[in-house]
Protein backbone atom coordinates (compact mmCIF):
# COMPACT_ATOMS: atom_id res chain seq x y z
CA UNK A 1 0.00 0.00 0.00
CA UNK A 2 1.14 3.61 -1.45
CA UNK A 3 2.56 5.67 1.90
CA UNK A 4 4.81 7.45 0.43
CA UNK A 5 3.93 11.23 -0.86
CA UNK A 6 2.92 10.33 -4.59
CA UNK A 7 4.90 13.92 -5.49
CA UNK A 8 7.17 14.08 -8.37
CA UNK A 9 8.83 17.27 -8.35
CA UNK A 10 6.41 18.22 -11.17
CA UNK A 11 4.10 21.19 -9.18
CA UNK A 12 1.39 22.85 -10.81
CA UNK A 13 -1.79 23.76 -10.08
CA UNK A 14 -4.98 23.51 -13.13
CA UNK A 15 -7.55 26.06 -12.11
CA UNK A 16 -9.37 23.37 -9.86
CA UNK A 17 -6.20 23.31 -7.67
CA UNK A 18 -5.06 19.59 -8.80
CA UNK A 19 -0.83 19.34 -9.31
CA UNK A 20 -0.82 18.50 -12.59
CA UNK A 21 2.40 16.40 -11.70
CA UNK A 22 0.79 13.82 -8.81
CA UNK A 23 -2.69 14.80 -9.38
CA UNK A 24 -3.76 15.13 -5.86
CA UNK A 25 -5.85 18.42 -4.78
CA UNK A 26 -4.04 20.73 -2.48
CA UNK A 27 -6.20 20.07 0.36
CA UNK A 28 -5.07 16.61 -0.35
CA UNK A 29 -1.26 18.08 -0.53
CA UNK A 30 -1.59 19.52 2.72
CA UNK A 31 -3.48 17.06 5.20
CA UNK A 32 -0.87 14.13 3.27
CA UNK A 33 1.06 13.74 6.07
CA UNK A 34 -1.69 13.11 8.68
CA UNK A 35 -3.80 10.60 6.39
CA UNK A 36 -3.58 7.57 7.40
CA UNK A 37 -2.50 4.66 5.45
CA UNK A 38 -6.05 3.65 4.25
CA UNK A 39 -7.13 7.30 3.65
CA UNK A 40 -3.22 7.46 1.12
CA UNK A 41 -4.25 4.54 -0.69
CA UNK A 42 -7.78 6.12 -1.36
CA UNK A 43 -6.30 9.30 -2.25
CA UNK A 44 -3.55 7.56 -4.31
CA UNK A 45 -6.76 5.92 -6.16
CA UNK A 46 -8.55 8.88 -6.84
CA UNK A 47 -5.06 10.58 -8.15
CA UNK A 48 -4.93 7.80 -11.09
CA UNK A 49 -8.75 8.32 -11.47
CA UNK A 50 -7.98 11.61 -12.63
CA UNK A 51 -4.90 11.13 -14.09
CA UNK A 52 -6.98 8.88 -16.64
CA UNK A 53 -9.86 11.54 -17.21
CA UNK A 54 -7.12 14.12 -18.26
CA UNK A 55 -4.93 12.26 -20.56
CA UNK A 56 -8.74 11.04 -22.27
CA UNK A 57 -9.80 14.82 -22.84
CA UNK A 58 -8.51 16.57 -25.80
CA UNK A 59 -5.93 19.25 -26.11
CA UNK A 60 -7.67 22.50 -26.10
CA UNK A 61 -5.92 24.85 -28.68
Amino acid sequence: MLTDSPCIRNCCLDGEDICLGCFRHIDEIVAWSSYSKQDKHHVAELCQKRRESREAKPEST
